[in-house]
Parts: structure tokens; C-alpha cells; sequence
């Protein structure tokens, strides 16, 4: 684990160590490597996050209410309109805890959870607080995967193309990918290369069409 460096991992935002036994759990089991036990843990763990979800996105606290009242002592602007929990938690500064302690019915004291419901609700606060930036890189891979056949002309000059590092520049010219699924797949590619690479390959098809 020492030697692997996020900085090199194509979608640092859904490859997390947080997440791992989420991404990962249903292939080991499909591969034989997770016992009984840990998969009836997991599948607890799964439930619990799935209705704390639906719990928070489902629960309202309405503006000028005892709740809303608790609920602007945590925030920087206090709520002028009715929010969801998910909204609310997925402010800068919220955590769960604070949140749950504001909006409970009676008086509360931190919360205890077991091992399993605790992974959970930071598995929950996590996913909250970061859902707008996850879906954005989700709509990134969806278009890079839709993208993965277009082919790359042989005659494609990267040495002329403004924003490539050299390194990349070599590998490009070395490898001479026929694709972009296989130029993004080159050690060291990023999306936003690959990106300078279909904005190049648009000016570079616009341009035989004109000389035709």
C-alpha cells in the first residue's frame, strides 16, 4: 500500500479509502475470499446506510422552528426555507453528530453506536458531504466511457498539443494509441489530458474536412 499514490489513481473522488469494502466486498465474495460472517456484516452495514439515507432525506426542519433555531447555531447563515437533514448535514462544518443532538425531539446526549452503525453513519456523512462532487466525476466517467471508441488518427501530431506534459507527450508517441480508451489507460493519463486530446482531435477532424 506504501507505493500506491493517489495523485496516479484516475477518479480519486470514488476510489476512497472509505469506501473500499463498499467497491470491493461483492467481488471478493463472488471470488471466494470473503467469509459468511463478514458478509452478513457487510450487508448489515449496507442496510444501515441505506435508511439513514432515506431517514435524512426524508426528515424536514422547517424555518422558524425550535428545531431551525438549534439548527442556526451551527450554520454560518441560518435557513430562511425548509431542509431536508441530507441538506443540511452536506453544509460546510456539520457533522452528524451535531446535527442528529439539534433536531431531536427531546433534549439528547452524543449518541452511542455500536462498531457496525458507527462505520455506517461516517460511510453516510461522507457520502453526503461530497455527493454534488461525486456526481459530477460520475457524469465525467460516463462520458469518457462513451468516448473510450473514438479513434485516433496515426497521423495525430501530440508534440503540437498546448496544455500535454513532454512526458505525456513521449508516451503518446511511443504508444500511438488507436484509441482513447487506450491512450486514457497510459500510465500517468489523466481525464483532463484526455480531454485536451478530444478537444484536439475535434480541431484536427474540422481542419481535414476543410483541406478536402
Amino acid at each position: 500500500p506504501y507505493r500506491m499514490f493517489t495523485s496516479r489513481a484516475e477518479y480519486r473522488l470514488t476510489l476512497r479509502e472509505d469506501n473500499a469494502d463498499i467497491r470491493l466486498t461483492e467481488k471478493g465474495r463472488s471470488l471466494g475470499l470473503v467469509s459468511d460472517t463478514r458478509w452478513q456484516l457487510f450487508n448489515e452495514k449496507i442496510e444501515i446506510i441505506e435508511k439513514e439515507l432515506s431517514s435524512l432525506r426524508s426528515t424536514w426542519v422547517q424555518p422558524n422552528s425550535e428545531k431551525a433555531d438549534r439548527v442556526n447555531n451551527l450554520l454560518e447563515k441560518p435557513i430562511s426555507r425548509e431542509y431536508s437533514l441530507a441538506d443540511l448535514l452536506s453544509r460546510p462544518r456539520m457533522t452528524y453528530d451535531s446535527l442528529i443532538m439539534a433536531v431531536a425531539e427531546q433534549p439528547a446526549t452524543e449518541a452511542k453506536f455500536n462498531s457496525a452503525e458507527d462505520q455506517a453513519r461516517k460511510q453516510v456523512e461522507v457520502h453526503l458531504k461530497y455527493q454534488g462532487y461525486i456526481d459530477r466525476q460520475s457524469e465525467e466517467i460516463a462520458r469518457m466511457k462513451r468516448q473510450e471508441d473514438t479513434r485516433l488518427p496515426e497521423d495525430l501530431d501530440y508534440e503540437i498539443m498546448q496544455g500535454l506534459s513532454t512526458e505525456l507527450k513521449q508516451k503518446l508517441i511511443k504508444a500511438k494509441p488507436q484509441n482513447i480508451g487506450r491512450a486514457s489507460r497510459i500510465p500517468g493519463m489523466t481525464p483532463a489530458a484526455v480531454s485536451l486530446i478530444l478537444v484536439y482531435l475535434k480541431k484536427h477532424k474540422s481542419i481535414s474536412r476543410k483541406a478536402s
